[in-house]
């Protein structure tokens, strides 16, 4: 068993904080809104009024997990915590922080003697039941000390160590880049099966048909069919798509490794049109967005 504290009782945050109490951690949740660490503390988790409280009572050397939106407000929220650590505390950023950010971030702690990793974090809303896939960078010998929380928030062989710092956050990007191609792929080809109305498809039994050994099969497609069985034609949404960014990340990489990438990069251009024009396919999207992420959909 660990100490750990969490910062941020978002969609991902506080269901990573009740696996963990589940692996019976020891877990110290802070929320800006009280409302949520008080439901973390229904489950077992100590509340956190401040972040100072949230230092004080775990002991040295202190883990210390964000999970914040990527920018300014994870920035924000390492400044704050700066003045209040101790020296060789852990700080993880497990959010989708961009890569670079992150290697900055690193140097940053060093300078405070701090030790930092950057972890992604894959699984959405499913993470609590499933577990949470999670690539880490930074220094080996951290990975390991913070190595049976990974345990318990991943799935067999769900976690790994990646490399230097910000190379988890480079393998988490280049992951949600694959995403991106991946519903465009399903949105399109099911938009195709929706427009042949001289056959009058049957989307849901299609979805489910495919994951039962076809070579399409996956995941995504099991969620598919759970957003047709709810609803079969997708019409109490807008085929409207946001990006979180790491769409974006990824193919200005593409573009500086000098790596030809159409796929990825139509996907996220695709993406841009939808917000401008309705498509089923990007219905489509928005309707797997929210079954794994819980990403808001715009509805009708």
């Amino acid at each position: 068993m660990m100490d750990i504290g969490v910062i941020g009782l978002g969609r991902m945050g506080m269901n990573m904080v009740f696996r963990l109490l589940e692996g019976r951690h020891r877990v110290v949740a802070y929320n800006r809104s009280p409302e949520k660490t008080d439901v973390a503390v229904s489950k077992g988790a100590k509340g956190a009024k401040t972040l100072e409280e949230l230092v004080k009572a775990l002991p040295t050397p202190r883990v210390v997990w964000m999970m914040v939106p990527a920018g300014q407000t994870t920035t924000n929220m390492l400044e704050q915590l700066f003045p209040l650590l101790s020296p060789n505390d852990i700080v993880v950023d497990g959010g989708n922080s961009n890569y670079k950010d992150s290697m900055v971030r690193a140097r940053l702690c060093k300078k405070h003697n701090l030790h930092f990793l950057d972890i992604g974090v894959s699984g959405g809303v499913w993470g609590l039941k499933i577990g949470y896939c999670m690539m880490a960078g930074g220094d080996k010998k951290i990975f390991d000390y913070v190595e049976p929380l990974l345990k318990t928030l991943a799935p067999p062989d769900g976690y790994a160590y990646m490399g230097d710092h910000g190379s988890g956050h480079y393998v988490k990007m280049i992951h949600n880049g694959i995403e991106y191609a991946l519903l465009q792929a399903y949105g399109e080809g099911f938009e195709i099966l929706k427009a042949k109305k001289e056959f009058n498809l049957d989307l849901h039994k299609i979805s489910h048909l495919w994951n039962q050994g076809s070579v399409v099969r996956s995941w995504l497609l099991e969620l598919a069919e759970n957003a047709l069985s709810n609803d079969p034609t997708l019409d109490l949404i807008q085929g409207y798509v946001e990006d979180s960014g790491e769409g974006r990340w990824t193919v200005q990489e593409a573009i500086d490794q000098d790596v030809d990438a159409p796929t990825i990069v139509l996907s996220l251009l695709q993406r841009f049109r939808s917000r401008k024009s309705e498509s089923f396919s990007a219905k489509f999207i928005a309707a797997l967005r929210n079954q794994f992420g819980g990403h808001a959909v715009k509805k009708k």
